[in-house]
């Protein structure tokens, strides 16, 4: 394991409210890079009208897309976003709930908002980078050097 200290002031906190139609991960990269955000956490609540989501295959190394369209509850979603080269990346994940009660889950590639996303995030006067790691080739956080 390894452990970088981000911050031991204050961190500045910003509610963001998506609205309906909203595009949630091009609205939060959007965001990011409007406000050069380097090192932040990502909560929400709220709802969609249809997502897709993305199971990391590890054996192809790409992403199963999972459609999700029907009206569901967001019941957690929790991200990061990080230096992706000199650009902010969002990473998300979330649990989405279905009229029956049933769940579903994975990374966020995409959704809709309907009819709001309640958005708190949390963001470090530091930064965090992102590199590609070789053996998933995949981006992951890397906080050594």
């Amino acid at each position: 394991m390894k452990a970088k200290v981000l911050n031991d002031a204050p961190e500045r906190t910003i509610a963001l409210i998506l609205d309906r139609g909203d595009e949630v991960m091009a609205t939060l990269h959007n965001f990011a890079v409007e406000h050069s955000l380097t090192a932040s956490r990502v909560t929400a609540i709220g709802a969609f009208e249809s997502a897709t989501l993305g199971y990391f295959d590890w054996e192809t190394r790409t992403y199963e897309r999972i459609p999700v369209n029907e009206q569901v509850e967001v019941l957690s979603l929790v991200g990061d976003i990080a230096l992706d080269g000199d650009k902010p990346k969002v990473h998300a994940h979330v649990v989405l709930g279905r009229r029956d009660g049933r769940a579903i889950g994975g990374h966020l590639l995409e959704a809709r908002v309907r009819p709001t996303l309640e958005v708190m995030l949390i963001d470090s006067p530091d930064h965090l980078r992102r590199e590609c790691d070789p053996v998933s080739g995949i981006a992951l956080i890397r906080i050594d050097g």
